[in-house]
């Protein structure tokens, strides 16, 4: 029995594997062929294009046809629709003459999982299909089956024979393909022989691609999907290693899956995407939501946008060797300083230097509530530490939280309690004040010189706040860290940004990305966000605390609520996906850390729901199955009764807790 180690794979030739992008230091996209999707390019010289997925029924023409067009005059560029069986598959000829008959060209994509015959009439009918090498041909049974290597090459000569004939098709009418894996419908035998790992969602998409290569056909396009957004970067990160490896250079469409609603699917989304796009990887972009379509095209814009002219920017000391191994999540080892480094948890450092602090009531925007008749503080979510400059509050903060005053400010303080002071280089330079022992020290990558090199590799109480002016400011935060690690320097870094000029919808997409880009990479162990003080009256405290909660919990790197793994909806949706997972969420939003599924049908079922503790999954009209973990649990229950059946399964396991108000 044959098993590949995945962290072995990817260790050997590592300087190699470790170059999964043009530079870590320059903003530059990584040329891919280009791959024309009807009159659309994708890869190439051209944009990063935005694309999106029906919801309707495909046997509804008319809705399918309605939705398209709203995501077209959205700026939607490529619309996706599901074909479940052949009947769909055929009907995407009625509903592709409509759409030309409204005098929209877009091109279409017929989106195929577990029907091979639908894929072939679809591939003569619209500009691509999607299958997914999962389910394609495999079925998932979640077994596990030993392989040995030559069983295990009789497998895949196996799904040869089953693939090559859609290959063709695609060939023979200038259809294009999109080989797209995801995480969670792995096939049993990919499991089996590679692992849950980014190297099998890797070796599961190439394995098609050989065939295509095979067949002197190479209209296609890659994805790498999961909900959870650090296995979807490192995927996608070996797939661009392992194809220059091979000497492909195809397309990638980008994507975070079953990222849900509201704040929470924007941040993970852009946490995912926006990690990628800062490297220059992608070529074509669509956000998951549990929303109606059209939502999805500005938030995919937003971030795709964003990259037009990011180059040229300040120039950033380049790296030969990168100090990491991006295709594996390791936290930067750190000491720890108070509660921040080292195993803690990352901090949120909350901006109030210019805030009203004249009563209790003024923490409440940061998580604090203060009851007077009993003089105690309750926290939800309260930031860790209170920046407040020279801006002195007038009572006194809880005991859980401390504040942090600039420098020259705190040295006049009467009574600085657990006050701690933030100095700027050239006052920690100076070191004319030894009472200081813990202090914070801003700092960015031009500043950090031989002279603070020296003094921070002596000091075991200083916290950096890391800060950038650079348009590439990840990339220049990234290299920061990289020196760090060079110099064997391991004071703990809270990362700070700054925003101004930008919109409430960018607001939830730059800073997801710029924080949630490092922690992927294991860099950082707290959070600052700084506004324009023009932005407060459409960005206030409030939401920019619960923004921060909300990047460090899609990262996985501090949970401070229950989270939704929701499909975004398409037309095998068996119930309405907004709907119910607005009512769960009601229901179960105060479960801290528990992950819970919505998946609207069996084909974003166990597989896709990947780490989740619960699933509740459509498994026909009116019918609900409830999984724990991926075991199902209780088979095709009245829907009126599902939602109390996942609390009842929650509360055997000893998950449940009342909600506060009650």
């Amino acid at each position: 029995m044959i098993m590949f180690d995945a962290k072995v794979l990817l260790t050997n030739n590592v300087s190699a594997l470790k170059e999964y992008c043009n530079s870590l230091t320059a903003y530059s996209r990584f040329k891919t062929r280009e791959v024309m999707v009807g009159n659309v390019g994708i890869g190439g010289n051209n944009p990063v294009r935005v694309q999106s997925m029906t919801t309707t029924d495909t046997m509804d023409t008319k809705a399918t046809v309605d939705e398209s067009i709203r995501m077209i005059e959205a700026g939607c560029e490529i619309v996706r629709i599901t074909a479940p069986s052949l009947k769909e598959a055929k009907n995407l000829e009625v509903i592709k003459k409509e759409l030309r008959a409204a005098g929209f060209d877009t091109p279409l994509v017929a989106d195929i999982h577990f029907t091979p015959n639908a894929a072939e009439m679809a591939a003569r009918l619209v500009e691509k299909v999607r299958i997914n090498p999962g389910n394609y041909i495999d079925r998932k049974k979640f077994e596990f089956i030993e392989y040995n290597d030559a069983e295990y090459a009789a497998e895949v000569e196996r799904i040869r024979k089953r693939f090559t004939p859609l290959v063709r098709i695609c060939k023979e009418y200038g259809t294009a393909m999109r080989i797209g894996t995801n995480h969670g419908s792995l096939s049993d035998r990919i499991m089996s022989y590679f692992g849950d790992t980014p190297f099998g969602m890797v070796e599961s998409a190439l394995e098609f691609v050989r065939i295509c290569r095979d067949e002197n056909f190479h209209n296609i396009v890659l994805s790498m999907k999961a909900s959870n957004a650090q296995v979807m970067v490192e995927a996608y990160r070996l797939l661009i290693s392992k194809m220059k490896e091979e000497g492909m250079n195809y397309p990638l469409h980008l994507g975070v899956t079953e990222a849900g609603d509201g704040e929470d699917g924007r941040i993970k989304s852009a946490l995912g995407i926006g990690t990628l796009l800062e490297d220059g990887l992608g070529d074509t972009i669509r956000v998951s939501l549990t929303e109606d379509s059209e939502y999805e095209i500005p938030v995919a814009r937003t971030l795709a946008d964003r990259y037009v002219k990011r180059a040229p920017h300040p120039p950033i000391e380049p790296i030969e060797v990168n100090p990491i191994n991006p295709f594996s999540y390791n936290k930067r080892e750190s000491l720890q300083v108070l509660n921040i480094g080292n195993k803690s948890v990352p901090v949120v450092i909350a901006d109030l230097s210019k805030s009203d602090l004249s009563t209790h009531g003024s923490l409440l925007q940061v998580g604090y509530t203060y009851d007077e008749q009993s003089d105690k503080w309750t926290m939800n979510n309260a930031a860790d530490y209170l920046y407040l400059g020279e801006n002195s509050p007038g009572f006194d903060l809880p005991v859980s939280t401390r504040p942090i005053f600039d420098y020259e400010y705190w040295r006049q303080l009467p009574n600085k309690g657990r006050s701690l002071p933030l100095l700027n280089k050239k006052q920690y330079l100076d070191g004319k004040n030894p009472e200081i022992l813990f202090k914070f020290v801003r700092l960015s990558l031009p500043e950090l010189d031989d002279f603070v090199l020296e003094k921070l590799t002596d000091d075991k109480y200083a916290v950096i706040i890391l800060t950038t002016d650079n348009a590439h400011g990840l990339a220049e935060q990234r290299r920061f860290f990289f020196k760090l690690i060079e110099e064997d320097i391991q004071n703990p870094v809270v990362i700070q940004r700054n925003y101004s000029g930008i919109t409430a919808e960018q607001f939830l997409i730059y800073p997801s990305t710029d924080f949630g880009g490092l922690f992927i990479d294991g860099f950082g162990d707290g959070v600052f966000l700084v506004l324009d003080p023009e932005l407060r009256d459409e960005i206030n405290t409030e939401t920019v605390n619960r923004v921060l909660f909300g990047i460090l919990q899609a990262a996985r790197v501090r949970i401070s609520k229950t989270e939704y793994i929701a499909c975004p909806s398409c037309g095998r949706t068996l119930f309405n996906l907004q709907k119910t997972t607005e009512m769960i969420r009601n229901r179960t939003s105060h479960l801290k850390g528990v992950k819970i599924a919505i998946m609207g049908c069996i084909v974003n079922g166990p597989g896709e729901m990947a780490d989740a503790d619960y699933g509740y999954v459509g498994s026909g009209p009116g019918k609900i199955t409830l999984y724990r973990g991926k075991q199902i649990v209780t088979k095709s229950i009245d829907a009126k009764f599902a939602v109390d059946r996942l609390i009842d399964l929650i509360r055997e396991d000893g998950k449940w807790v009342e909600p506060a108000n009650n």
